[in-house]
């Protein structure tokens, strides 16, 4: 039972009844219910048994707004005011090889946006960003609000893990949902998701939506809704924010892994130009050309684009990354010969077993064949290899001869090289014509847009 101040008693089990019996949750008893599981007042069975039921029966979209500032609410909020900066973010909901928080956290900080970045860990078929951050010896991804903001002061932007003061609800009810099977909800990724990006007291936010076969939402329509809430969520939260719809029908770039991440990145950030990565190198550009101009830096996102191209050209990007890390207790001197210093436990050259066009890629199964290689996790709080992972040497579209290099793997052993090999050749389809091209950067929401969507959705 919970008895929030100047308010009726409120009970658990009528909040449960509630939303099974299809009702509407008031404001104040879902501010009653993140408060009691950020206390953890509320049995967790009963809290398990609301996620079911709001999983079942779906939550309106008051409901997602109230659900969202009570948890970003239920905790310590990142204050950026003293920064004298515009304060914009990034986030991606999730996929393989995706690195673009190492080039645009800089690539905007170079061009005068602060970029206060709480990423995740990898969990399934998707990377982590702070485990790959985790594979430069000595870099802190636990910093206090204090060395944050101290970080971001001096460098213009700090990437870390989320602190025990962040939303703690958040962090009770993912556990949760993630043991309940009520995970793929929108309202409750959506809650989950912007909770933690709105207290680090952003002015603006841009969201990276995935679509295609490594998308967390395979069904297009699913992750369009997911982006347009989002949106519509953290506008009403009073952050101005947008969302592109991103194709992830095959690995980001040429790197899947976690230290190869990284140096495919600096790679980029020092003027190199791989055919492998220039999916990367455009998507990061738009993405920074986005916050830099919603950070106030440049008019249009056409002009932020031409903004980050030239952070990136003159290095001044790479400096800010390069400061970041050594700000975080990193060793810059990894960087000096990257090469050298990708010690995995074993390696093997995967061979095109067909001659023509590569004509899809299951990306899913190769965030899973990336994870096997024990770079990933299949549970939280695992630990991960920072040499292992997957280069691939050929896009999707591309002509390749049988016996042509497909793709390189870097397992921690011998032994746990086999079970990645069997999973990209299953999901690497052939045929003898070209596939058709997918735009990487599709639909984008707004505000406006993103409102008559789910005005449309809801009739």
């Amino acid at each position: 039972m919970i008895f929030p101040a100047s308010e009726a008693p409120i009970h658990i089990i009528d909040l449960i009844r509630k939303k099974r019996d299809r009702g509407t949750l008031t404001e104040a008893e879902i501010r009653s219910l993140v408060n009691g599981a950020a206390g953890e007042t509320i049995p967790l069975e009963q809290l398990a048994a609301w996620l079911m039921a709001a999983w079942l029966n779906g939550l309106e979209l008051n409901e997602i707004r109230a659900l969202t500032v009570a948890m970003r609410d239920s905790g310590a909020k990142f204050s950026p005011d003293r920064l004298g900066k515009v304060a914009v973010d990034k986030h991606s909901t999730g996929g393989v090889g995706d690195k673009t928080s190492f080039l645009v956290a800089p690539i905007a900080a170079a061009c005068g946006v602060a970029v206060p970045m709480i990423s995740g860990r990898a969990l399934g078929h998707t990377g982590g960003t702070l485990d790959k951050l985790e594979a430069i010896p000595g870099y802190r991804t636990a910093l206090s609000l204090e060395e944050f903001e101290a970080v971001i002061q001096k460098c213009g932007a700090s990437i870390v893990s989320q602190t025990p003061a962040l939303v703690p609800a958040d962090r009770v009810l993912y556990a949760l949902r993630d043991r309940t099977g009520t995970v793929e909800s929108p309202g409750l990724i959506c809650a989950s998701i912007l909770s933690k990006k709105l207290a680090a007291g952003l002015d603006a936010l841009v969201l990276d939506v995935k679509t295609g076969s490594g998308a967390f939402l395979r069904k297009r329509e699913d992750a369009e809704y997911l982006a347009a809430l989002m949106v519509a969520t953290a506008e009403a939260a009073g952050t101005r924010t947008v969302a592109l719809m991103t194709d992830m029908g095959q690995p980001l770039g040429a790197m899947a892994g976690n230290w190869i991440e990284l140096v495919e990145s600096v790679e980029l950030l020092s003027g190199k130009r791989p055919d492998q990565s220039e999916d990367l190198r455009e998507l990061s550009l738009v993405l920074a050309g986005w916050m830099i101009h919603l950070g106030g830096q440049a008019d249009t996102p056409e002009a932020g684009f031409l903004r980050a191209d030239a952070a990136m050209a003159d290095g001044s990007a790479l400096t800010v990354l390069m400061e970041m890390i050594e700000a975080q207790g990193g060793d810059l001197s990894v960087f000096e010969d990257m090469a050298g210093f990708h010690k995995p436990g074993a390696t093997r050259v995967v061979e095109a077993w067909e001659t023509g066009y590569i004509a899809s890629m299951d990306t899913t199964m190769l965030g899973w064949a990336v994870q096997r290689t024990g770079a990933g996790r299949e549970k939280a709080g695992e630990p991960v290899d920072p040499h292992a992972g997957i280069a691939f040497h050929a896009r999707r579209g591309a002509y390749v001869e049988k016996g042509q290099p497909l793709a390189t793997l870097y397992a921690t052993r011998e032994a746990m090289l086999a079970e990645p090999e069997a999973l990209l050749r299953k999901a690497i389809l052939f045929s003898e014509s070209a596939p058709e091209a997918v735009p990487l950067v599709g639909q984008i929401f707004a505000r406006e847009n993103a409102e008559a969507y789910l005005a449309q959705k809801a009739r």
